[in-house]
């Protein structure tokens, strides 16, 4: 049986097609592209217009590309509009919810071994793996479709986490990425109440301490993204007592330097209580590295908040800014006003932001100069440090090893 995974859309996307991929490689199938394979599974995405335009178009391609093949479609675009996909061929489209995937595959080629666990390492996997651990968004930020197509905020129990990054450890993986649609939501009842983030974090510390080779450090974790309102005082007390084994980095999405936009893209937080947490944080660990996205022209933004956005980023010192010109999405709030940023002016303003963080970059990294970190060989010379950024490997190391290196 031969398959392909057509992936679009977010980090979390990328993790979830992984696990589509390990698991019809457990059943006994063969990686190839979609002209030859049997079964295809496309992933989509719907967060703006232009994306639900991609998905719709890849969807296509594939159709055409093997007219035998049977094509399992899910992800986000399906749960706002699943006819539309079903439509392209009612015989050979078969529509999924991300938890009914495994099911639609038993059907369609056969169930996994009993008691046989997937996992994505390998050959076609990423040397840094990701555990998805949490989906679902009860926040209702007003450009974003994503808490309508992924349902409310939703948390994997701890000890299928655990389970499953045990086994990661002991084949060998380095990193691991924790991974979910509002990451920090994650929460699970236990005898002494309710468990957060941080105490999921120290117990895989606790449970993969001893899993390494002689001379060699234990796998560490890295948060992949964290909302600012759930960075708590015992995650970051953890970070620091953990001495890298939680990478010293966060993607902490921002989106708007300015309070009143953030009011209106309903965020629930200030441009104020950002910067006193970054403040917070670096102060906890100086090195932090803190990476961050940020929307361009959402409705109504004037010059003077573009730039009290701009001013904030390089008070925050980002290493790394996810620039994202506002882009329309139906269905939500922010689409429905009348006060458009016009295109050429959203698109200089992305221009500017992204040359603010192309030297914001280079300032984070001239300031780690001469220091070491721990840093995940990703290919053959070429690795990336705890702090994020891409650096040369040192000769001779293997490919998944953790190695120090001089910045």
């Amino acid at each position: 049986m031969n398959f392909a995974i057509v992936n679009l859309g977010c980090k979390v996307n990328r993790v979830e097609s992984d696990s589509f991929a390990s698991g019809l490689l457990a059943r006994g199938g063969l990686e190839t592209g979609p002209d030859t394979a049997d079964v295809v599974v496309v992933n989509t995405c719907t967060v703006t217009g232009e994306a639900e335009k991609k998905t719709r178009k890849a969807v296509r391609q594939v159709l055409r590309a093997n007219p035998s093949s049977n094509v399992v479609v899910t992800g986000c675009a399906v749960a706002i509009d699943a006819d539309a996909f079903t439509s392209m061929d009612p015989a050979r489209v078969h529509i999924a919810g991300k938890l009914q995937v495994d099911d639609v595959l038993d059907r369609l080629v056969g169930p996994i071994g009993h008691g046989t666990m997937p996992l994505a390492i390998g050959d076609g996997f990423r040397t840094r793996v990701g555990v998805k651990v949490q989906d679902g968004c009860n926040n209702a930020c007003t450009y974003c479709i994503v808490h309508v197509a992924r349902g409310r905020a939703s948390s994997r129990p701890a000890q299928a986490v655990i389970s499953e990054c045990l086994a990661l450890a002991r084949e060998g993986v380095r990193e691991i990425v924790l991974t979910g649609i509002n990451l920090g939501s994650w929460r699970e009842r236990g005898e002494n109440g309710w468990g957060r983030l941080d105490a999921l974090l120290e117990r895989l510390l606790a449970e993969t301490a001893d899993i390494h080779e002689v001379d060699e450090p234990p796998c560490r974790f890295r948060i992949s993204s964290i909302e600012p309102r759930d960075v708590s005082d015992e995650l970051i007390s953890l970070m620091v007592r953990s001495e890298g084994r939680i990478c010293r980095h966060l993607h902490l999405p921002l989106q708007s330097g300015n309070s009143k936009v953030l009011r209106e893209m309903h965020r629930p937080y200030s441009a104020e209580y950002f910067e006193e947490l970054v403040a917070k944080l670096y102060t906890a660990m100086p090195m932090l590295s803190l990476s961050t996205d940020i929307i361009c022209g959402f409705p109504g933004e004037t010059d003077q908040e573009f730039n009290d956005t701009v001013e904030l980023a390089k008070r925050c010192r980002f290493t790394k800014i996810h620039v994202f010109p506002y882009s329309k999405r139906q269905g939500t709030p922010a689409a429905e006003r009348v006060d458009q940023v016009e295109p050429a002016v959203r698109a200089a303003r992305a221009k500017r932001l992204r040359e603010v963080a192309d030297a914001l970059r280079a300032q984070q990294l001239s300031g780690r100069a001469g220091t070491t970190e721990l840093a995940l060989v990703e290919e053959a010379g070429q690795a990336m440090t705890e702090s994020y950024f891409e650096v040369p490997a040192p000769q001779n190391a293997r490919v998944g090893q953790l190695v120090a290196v001089s910045l």
